[in-house]
């Protein structure tokens, strides 16, 4: 992926909060024939799809614009905002929303004034004005077939038809992110915010600069139930047979398969003073204890310092954390690096601590920053948590 590469670069000359952006993305590569590239959130974590020969045939300013389009998308949730409207129109809107403000698209990008509407609305309000609402058809189209927007009624008197239109990126890949609960990845998007914009020096565009602050001033959200969703997503697919359920192809002859969740978790507990609060601890794992109460769940316990002190294990409500005093430094690492180690791998790690402290600087397993409330998240990845008691 040079040409990304070298975008990248581009962009964090001239633009770094976007260049740093997209450093904090999961990177994996498209299967889609027609677009060079894809934005999503895929298991809570929000993920750039790129088809490299694709990608190279835009112009460098094409390129850019393009990287830029897909983070407005990210940034807006868009992949999650589309609720029970019509996929194909709900994604054009989504375009419409964001291109306005952008340079350098492709010539044939989708804009307002082809459909007689003003810059600047929500993609809910192009929505409105564009789709009638008692006309949405196929929910896997446009919605209708090939029928003119002058045949469909008042809500498409005078404007150009949608149902041929055609999206700059990829969005079939945002059926990734239903599996998401909203304030996961809403949380997800505001970590990925926060550390873009303290590593361009508060540096944001003027086209972005209300939705950066809107996601960095939210409502508050309690711990809990950011922990639950986290959890709830990390939660790996099991299949076990079952009669209660017919088999596919071969009917009552032979049992069917139930769909089982299995919950993996690796919990660290940093064992410095910063979280050394019983208070603290014990409503931690209460929470766990809750969430894993109804779940064929197996939980791992490392109480580390700079380095592992003890290892315990429990399964379904068992989990307790214990009181181990710390002392020296803290490092971050051998707990990912035990991680590593384990067999089956854990579904996510879920590490309880201050933050301060040398950690890796890439994680394979979905991880949770449980932090105290004076703590810092010490690397990038990763989703953070406040624990406030």
């Amino acid at each position: 992926m040079k040409s990304l590469e070298n975008a990248i670069v581009r962009l964090l000359r001239v633009k770094p909060f976007y260049g740093h952006f997209l450093l904090n993305l999961r990177r994996i590569s498209s299967e889609n024939p027609t677009h060079a590239a894809g934005i999503t959130i895929r298991d809570g974590i929000p993920t750039l799809a790129l088809s490299p020969a694709l990608f190279d045939r835009h112009s460098i300013e094409e390129q850019q614009a393009l990287l830029e389009h897909l983070i407005k998308h990210i940034l807006h949730l868009h992949p999650l905002r589309r609720k029970e409207r019509n996929q194909h129109d709900w994604d054009i809107c989504c375009d419409l929303a964001i291109n306005p403000s952008l340079q350098g698209l492709p010539m044939e990008s989708v804009m307002p004034e082809m459909y007689g509407l003003e810059n600047g609305l929500a993609a809910e309000e192009y929505y409105a004005q564009l789709v009638p609402p008692f006309d949405t058809g196929n929910l896997d189209g446009s919605g209708y077939g090939d029928g003119r927007c002058d045949e469909r009624g008042a809500a498409g008197d005078g404007l150009t038809d949608i149902s041929d239109a055609a999206t700059l990126d990829d969005h079939e890949i945002w059926s990734d992110a239903d599996s998401t609960p909203w304030m996961l990845a809403e949380e997800m998007v505001r970590s990925i915010t926060r550390d873009s914009l303290r590593a361009s020096d508060g540096e944001t565009s003027e086209d972005i600069r209300a939705i950066v602050d809107g996601l960095l001033k939210p409502s508050p959200i309690p711990w809990r139930q950011i922990l639950r969703q986290f959890v709830a997503t990390a939660g790996r697919i099991g299949r076990r047979s079952t009669w209660m359920r017919a088999h596919r192809r071969f009917s009552h002859d032979t049992p069917g398969i139930r769909k089982r969740r299995r919950l993996s978790l690796l919990v660290g507990v940093d064992v410095s003073d910063s979280t050394n609060s019983s208070k603290l601890r014990t409503a931690f794992a209460t929470e766990l204890m809750q969430i894993s109460r109804s779940r064929d769940a197996h939980i791992t316990v490392l109480y580390a310092h700079s380095r592992i002190r003890q290892i315990e294990s429990f399964s379904g409500a068992a989990f307790v954390v214990q009181e181990h005093l710390g002392g020296g430094f803290t490092d971050l690492r051998p707990v990912f690096a035990y991680a590593r180690t384990m067999h089956p791998l854990p579904a996510a790690v879920i590490y309880l601590t201050d933050g301060i402290g040398p950690a890796p600087e890439q994680m394979e397993f979905p991880t949770l920053w449980a932090l105290t409330a004076e703590g810092e998240k010490p690397v990038p990845w990763g989703v953070e948590l406040r624990l406030e008691v």
